[in-house]
């Protein structure tokens, strides 16, 4: 029999979406085969300490005395036992882990990880930017204006809007802005956030949301899409995702054959423009009255329980949750021998 792979599955962070990443660390723990896997746990608290813990403890580690604060120095455990492992599995939210930060680490550690790369991960994480690369691709997206500190408040495109962080998720700080006395309080709530704040045009029509899967070569494939139904919330916040019966999650929507190809399509589009590889979670518009399809944002680390939507979308694909690991870790190995190739 060969040795079982060993993996290091990073979870937590400094984020706001701390406690969303751990009960995604949770449910892939218990979705690992132990079999064919052996699990190392880093649990990053929301100071910024790495702690190492076996397996199921990984929670629990967070604020041990013995943990580590990044930069560590060379010889320090968690770095020792991260270059130990045959891949790490990111499952981190947000800045200080989706955000291109922990792949940079990585990167320069070489060790394989699940999951978009530097840029991919930084690009996704700035909603400005991300648009940005969409429009010169020839992906529709819905308009934005970016505020930036200095800036004046502004909305140059009516009521409503959406108000959000440009570098941020879960719909952590973002607001629903039905006229102008709503604007400022919405901006200065984004800017607990961060600096750099977006003003999003409202799209008519429904939201709905598709995985991607896979590498650049062969091409990725994407799940069949689900519709948000956010039930009595007015939209899709925070609330809505994470509460109990917040959101209904219709899958494949009651929409055309060929629309839902479109969904598929443009989300594949938006992973390949970003030089996403592994997952992403793509969140689209379906506007009303031409059915056009609008891009409007791309997770590359989305919610990883059993019952995220992205592990509900693939399971209605044909993709089991321990299967969907398995092949994200394939993925990760499969990246790394081909990068292994170059000559820097």
């Amino acid at each position: 029999m060969s040795r079982r792979l060993r993996v290091a599955l990073v979870a937590g962070g400094r984020s706001s979406e701390h406690e969303i990443s751990l009960a995604s660390g949770r449910s892939v723990l218990e979705a690992l085969d132990p079999v064919r896997y052996e699990v190392v746990s880093v649990a990053i608290g929301r100071d910024g300490r790495w702690a190492l813990a076996a397996g199921a403890d990984a929670p629990a580690a967070i604020g041990s005395s013995s943990a580590e604060t990044l930069p560590v120095p060379a010889g320090a455990a968690t770095l020792a036992a991260l270059g130990a492992v045959d891949v790490v599995l990111p499952i981190l939210h947000g800045p200080f882990g989706e955000d291109g930060t922990v792949q940079g680490l990585l990167e320069l550690a070489g060790i394989p990880y699940v999951g978009a790369g530097v840029a991919a991960s930084a690009l996704a994480m700035d909603k400005d930017l991300f648009k940005k690369v969409m429009r010169a691709s020839g992906i529709p997206v819905a308009r934005h204006h970016a505020i930036r500190l200095g800036d004046p408040v502004d909305n140059p495109f009516g009521y409503p809007v959406f108000v959000k962080p440009a570098r941020l998720g879960s719909s952590v700080g973002i607001s629903k802005v039905h006229d102008e006395a709503e604007l400022g309080p919405a901006v200065e709530l984004a800017r607990r956030h961060d600096e750099k704040v977006l003003v999003e045009e409202f799209v008519r029509g429904i939201e709905v949301e598709c995985g991607v899967l896979g590498n650049l070569r062969p091409p990725p494939v994407a799940s069949l899409p689900g519709r948000i139904d956010t039930l009595e919330h007015e939209w899709y916040d925070y609330e809505s995702k994470y509460d109990e019966g917040g959101m209904e999650l219709v899958i494949p929507p009651e929409l055309p054959p060929e629309t839902v190809q479109l969904v598929q399509q443009r989300a594949v589009d938006a992973f390949v423009a970003s030089d996403c590889e592994g997952m992403a979670r793509v969140d689209l518009f379906v506007r009303e009255g031409d059915n056009e399809v609008i891009v409007n944002e791309l997770n590359t680390i989305p919610g990883f329980t059993a019952t995220s939507v992205y592990t509900r979308l693939f399971e209605a694909s044909g993709i089991a949750y321990p299967e969907l690991l398995d092949r994200l870790i394939e993925l990760a190995l499969e990246r790394a021998e081909r990068r292994a190739q170059l000559q820097y």
